[in-house]
C-alpha cells in the first residue's frame, strides 16, 4: 500500500495503517514497489496529479492500472476505470465489488471498521454527500455485525489535541469572514497560524463545514497557506455546485456539495481572486434558498 503523502493523525489507529508506505518519506522503497508491480490499483481519486511525486513513476510503469473512484469527470490515465458518482464513498463502491467477487457480504472486524470510517468521513457523519438507502443498508449490516460504533466515532471525531481545539477557536474568532450578500463565508489560515498551534495533518478537518451552521450561509471556503500554493476546500448547501466552481477556477473538483482545489499564488492574491469569481457567481448563489 502506498500513499503519496502523510496520513491524517485521526486515522492512524486503524489496523494496517502502519503497513502503508508514505512516498514523500520512503521514496526509494516506493519507487521499487511501483517498478516491480504487475498491477496497480488506485483508489479515491480520478486525476493523476493527485499522485504527487509518485505520478511520474506510476505513469512510466508497465503494470496494468485500475482506478476505482466515485468522483465526477474521471480523467483517462488507467487501463480500467471503475467509477460511480452516485456512491457516497469509494469504499461503498469497493465493498459492492468485493461482495460480488466473494459471492456475498465479506466481513471481518478490520474491514468492517475501515468501511464504516470511509462512509462516515466522506459524508461528514451523514451531514452531506450522495449517500443513499444502499449506503444506510450497508451501515446497518456493519452495526448488525457488531462494530463498536461509539468507539470508532470517538476515535475519529473526538481524538484531537488541545492545540487543534485552540486552532479551531482562533479560526472562528480571528480568521472567519462572513459575506452575507453572497450567502458565503470563508476561513483562512496562514503558515504561521498553523505553526503557532502545532498543526498536524488532519487538524483542520471539518473547519470548512462550520460556517454553514450560520443562518443564511450556503457556501463556505477554507484557505490553507502552503509553501508554494494555497489549498482550498469548498462546501455548500442546496444545489450550488462547488465541484464546478472548484474545477473552473481552482484546478479542482469533487462532489456537488463538497470539493477542493488549489491556487498557485500568495494567500492574499488567492483570496482576492476568490472574491472576484465569487461575485461572478452571485446570481447562482442568490437563486439558492
Amino acid at each position: 500500500m502506498l500513499s503519496p503523502n502523510n496520513l491524517q493523525e485521526f486515522l492512524k489507529w486503524m489496523e494496517g495503517a502502519e503497513l502503508i508506505n508514505i512516498f514523500i518519506k520512503q521514496r526509494v522503497e516506493c519507487k521499487k514497489l511501483i517498478r516491480e508491480a504487475d498491477l496497480i490499483i488506485m483508489l479515491d481519486f480520478n486525476q493523476s496529479n493527485r499522485l504527487g511525486e509518485a505520478e511520474k513513476y506510476i505513469k512510466d510503469s508497465r503494470a496494468y492500472k485500475v482506478v476505482i473512484d466515485h468522483h465526477l469527470d474521471p480523467r483517462d490515465f488507467a487501463d480500467l476505470i471503475i467509477t460511480d458518482p452516485s456512491r457516497c464513498s469509494t469504499a461503498e463502491l469497493l465493498n459492492d465489488l468485493i461482495c460480488d467477487i466473494n459471492g456475498g457480504q465479506f466481513l471481518n472486524t478490520p474491514y468492517a471498521e475501515a468501511l464504516y470510517v470511509a462512509i462516515i468521513t466522506d459524508t461528514g457523519n451523514f451531514e452531506y454527500g450522495t449517500y443513499s438507502g444502499n449506503t444506510l443498508r450497508t451501515v446497518a449490516g456493519l452495526l448488525d455485525y457488531g462494530i463498536e460504533r461509539d468507539r470508532v466515532l470517538n476515535t475519529v471525531y473526538n481524538n484531537f489535541s488541545e492545540d487543534r481545539m485552540r486552532l479551531m477557536g482562533f479560526a472562528l474568532d480571528k480568521r472567519m469572514v462572513i459575506i452575507p450578500e453572497y450567502k458565503s463565508a470563508y476561513i483562512y489560515l496562514t503558515k504561521k497560524d498553523l505553526t503557532d498551534y502545532n498543526h498536524l495533518k488532519g487538524d483542520t478537518e471539518g473547519f470548512v463545514n462550520m460556517p454553514l451552521s450560520i443562518k443564511g450561509i450556503i457556501f463556505s471556503t477554507l484557505f490553507i497557506e502552503k509553501e508554494d500554493h494555497v489549498k482550498l476546500s469548498f462546501r455548500s448547501r442546496g444545489q450550488f455546485p462547488v465541484n464546478e466552481f472548484a474545477a473552473i477556477y481552482f484546478s479542482g473538483g469533487g462532489h456537488l456539495n463538497a470539493s477542493g482545489g488549489e491556487y498557485n499564488d500568495t494567500l492574499e492574491n488567492t483570496i482576492s481572486y476568490f472574491l472576484k469569481v465569487l461575485k461572478e457567481n452571485l446570481g447562482r448563489l442568490k437563486d439558492q434558498s
